[in-house]
């Protein structure tokens, strides 16, 4: 089980209960993936309680790295690990990013499989498509030699590296150049990230931080609810909670859920739903203090 999983499923349903979203429900499997306050709050390393990218070192690397589409946080997921952290992997991703080094270029026939990636080889698959494209190899034979690679079989790399180089010799590249392809491939492929998973992972992550951009109160009461069995989690977001402008109303007796819940209040009794955000807009929606969250209340009390 994810609990990001169940903060989001909460957080969607919170926000469907709004007053103003009667007609036209959430439905966060259809957001766009292009959204420009995603990428700000992202860019920003305001990801704390976002999935995958809540360490201080990350928030760090964002702010770096500024990214601007879904590719570049499939990216962050799959560099974010020990491997890549030590090669300077990072440092050639965004400077290339930003214009500041030139984008490398391995071969021609393979220039398109690192350009997502600024040139930088980041993905196991990127082996694989390399092998397709310069080699010749089947989609199946080049999974064989990813699989090779990474256990490191001295025996079963030097006939993959002999099959590597014919290969690439049947579509004119040079012996020494394709044998010098294998064995940059070779290195990487060692800490090459499972860009299918990374891509999952960056789904989720974009998801919580686009509720955490738009919609703050429910995300955070979401969140709380999530963890109200650990007092020291349930501080923590309230505290994060209110420096983004969202207030947290004590808990009541007559007015407490189980739960962390949403509690809608208007300006002037009748006027529009306003948006709390980090200016403290006290005007918005507010959460109300679950009483699952106090210690020693039981569920068979509350209920």
């Amino acid at each position: 089980g994810l609990k990001t999983l169940t903060v989001i499923d909460i957080a969607e349903r919170l926000v469907n209960a709004r007053p103003d979203r009667k007609d036209r429900p959430l439905v966060l499997g259809k957001i766009p993936l292009e959204d420009r306050e995603t990428y700000q709050l992202i860019a920003a390393g305001e990801t704390t309680g976002v999935f995958q990218l809540e360490s201080t070192g990350m928030q760090q690397l964002l702010t770096k790295l500024r990214p601007d589409c879904f590719e570049d946080i499939v990216a962050v997921v799959a560099l974010y690990r020990p491997g890549p952290l030590g090669t300077g992997m990072i440092d050639d991703f965004i400077g290339s990013k930003h214009g500041r080094k030139p984008i490398r270029k391995l071969h021609p026939l393979v220039d398109d499989v690192l350009a997502p990636t600024y040139g930088v080889p980041v993905y196991q698959e990127q082996v694989m498509q390399i092998a397709q494209q310069l080699a010749g190899y089947t989609l199946a034979g080049a999974d064989l030699l990813r699989r090779a690679m990474g256990k490191k079989k001295a025996e079963e790399m030097a006939k993959q590296q002999q099959r590597f180089v014919d290969g690439a010799k049947g579509r004119d590249v040079p012996e020494e150049k394709a044998v010098a392809i294998f064995k940059e491939i070779e290195g990487f492929a060692s800490y090459g990230f499972n860009k299918s998973h990374s891509a999952a992972y960056a789904l989720v992550t974009y998801q919580t931080a686009y509720l955490k951009a738009h919609y703050p109160t429910e995300f955070f009461a979401a969140a709380l609810t999530a963890d109200k069995d650990k007092i020291e989690k349930v501080v923590r977001t309230i505290a994060e909670a209110r420096a983004w402008g969202v207030a947290v109303l004590p808990p009541d007796i007559n007015a407490s859920e189980p739960d962390f819940t949403v509690v809608y209040a208007y300006p002037d009794g009748r006027g529009p739903l306003q948006r709390t955000g980090r200016l403290g807009d006290r005007s918005g929606p507010q959460i109300r203090f679950g009483l699952g969250a106090v210690r020693g209340v039981g569920e068979a009390a509350l209920d």
